[in-house]
């Protein structure tokens, strides 16, 4: 078993796969197994911990995220998994078709109901001392024999080592993909992370930024700030994303996202994704507006500009310090735009190439002076019947800010 896991188990697709296969070598080897858990926490700015569980005959092992705040909860508390992450007990073993009930936990008396016979939970520490859990359960008359979870006990060490590399590795991509974006992310982990690698794209630019973001900041608490900072990004970077933009990164109160465009692609499909999120982003913003009033928390007003381009994308920065973003004419000009929200009275402007791409939702708002160019650009903004589609759309994301 140990030779199998250091040989071909850690070479499984992922997690779920290496258990799958794991199980499966118990079976073989003569462990009545009917199903096991696999309780791995996670370093992540939303899940605790995941949840893997398999089942004897079913096609796939389970997923299941655990928020943050699971470890309040009296269900978890009152669990062996609780008992041996949070209490510190050691490995526990039940054998349930000699208990009468009450049963010290409900998992027992839920195994019990499924006809299993035998329950043991048993912890799993990784190297930096993180206590998971893994848990096993038979449901053959007389459960275990001591030779099979000897087996099992002496080969949790070689598991724990495979499963920390697999837990680790997702929580590279969890956390490049919360910080810095999924591309980029993608790019970072197969190795492309040489100062001053990138490659020349073409894609639709987006960039919104709050208006009157710095007198909230000196007369607003903290902890409010922050609420409606982290509310105005969940609406604007949801709609993104929703529609396959990419964030690049947050700016203060500002944020830069793009939609790729693959080569050889016209932009008119990424065009209408990135309008359809500027006016849905209106609609939300509008609504949340309304429930800030309510709480008696001052409203929100944000600009967003659009524009097509081609943009240099890859590693820029210090030896020791880089950032993976996007840089070029493109960028300075979309950013040139958005500044002309506030003085024109537009939420969404767009650069004349963008607007060439949706014509009939769109109306020029005639040529106008920005910063760093000679000549006067065209803008344009939604028809008012495009700015209507805002005011109908429907709401989401409702509840308190932060």
């Amino acid at each position: 078993m140990i030779d199998w896991l250091m040989e071909d188990g850690r070479s499984a697709a992922g997690i779920s796969a290496l258990m799958d296969a794991f199980c499966d070598r118990l079976i073989q080897g003569g462990v009545p197994l009917y199903r096991a858990a696999w309780q791995v926490r996670m370093l992540h700015p939303q899940i605790r911990g995941i949840s893997f569980n398999w089942r004897r005959g079913r096609d796939q092992v389970e997923e299941i995220e655990r928020e943050h705040g699971t470890e309040l909860r009296p269900e978890y508390l009152n669990s062996p998994i609780g008992a041996i992450i949070e209490g510190g007990a050691d490995a526990m073993r039940y054998r349930i078709e000699q208990l009468e009930p009450p049963y010290p936990y409900a998992i027992l008396e839920d195994i019990k109901a499924q006809g299993g016979t035998d329950y043991v939970a048993m912890p799993m520490r990784f190297s930096t001392g993180r206590l998971n859990v893994a848990t096993w359960a038979s449901n053959k008359p007389g459960g275990f024999s001591a030779d099979q979870l000897t087996l099992i006990y002496d080969v949790m060490p070689a598991l724990s080592t495979v499963l920390e590399t697999m837990a680790l590795r997702r929580l590279a991509v969890n956390v490049l993909d919360t910080y810095v974006g999924r591309e980029a992310g993608s790019r970072i982990l197969s190795g492309d992370i040489r100062r001053g690698t990138g490659e020349t794209l073409r894609a639709v630019l987006w960039y919104c930024d709050l208006r009157g973001f710095t007198s909230l900041a000196d007369r607003l608490p903290l902890a409010d700030l922050i609420g409606l900072l982290n509310g105005y990004f969940e609406i604007m970077a949801g709609v993104v994303q929703a529609r396959g933009g990419e964030i690049l990164k947050f700016i203060g109160d500002a944020m830069l996202a793009i939609f790729p465009l693959p080569d050889g692609v016209e932009p008119d499909a990424k065009v209408h994704d990135a309008l359809d999120a500027a006016l849905e982003a209106v609609g939300q913003m509008e609504t949340r507006n309304r429930e800030l009033q309510a709480w008696g928390l001052p409203t929100l007003k944000a600009g967003i500009a659009m524009h097509v381009g081609d943009v240099m994308y890859g590693n820029i920065g210090a030896p020791d310090r880089l950032d993976f973003t996007v840089i070029g004419p493109a960028v300075n000009l979309v950013s040139r735009i958005e500044g002309l929200c506030a003085e024109l009275g537009r939420p969404i402007l767009t650069s004349e190439a963008f607007a060439a791409v949706c014509p009939p939702r769109l109306t020029s708002l005639g040529h106008h002076p920005v910063k760093g160019l000679r000549e006067q650009i065209q803008v344009f903004g939604p028809t008012a019947m495009a700015l209507s589609e805002a005011a109908n759309l429907e709401t989401a994301g409702s509840g308190a800010p932060g």
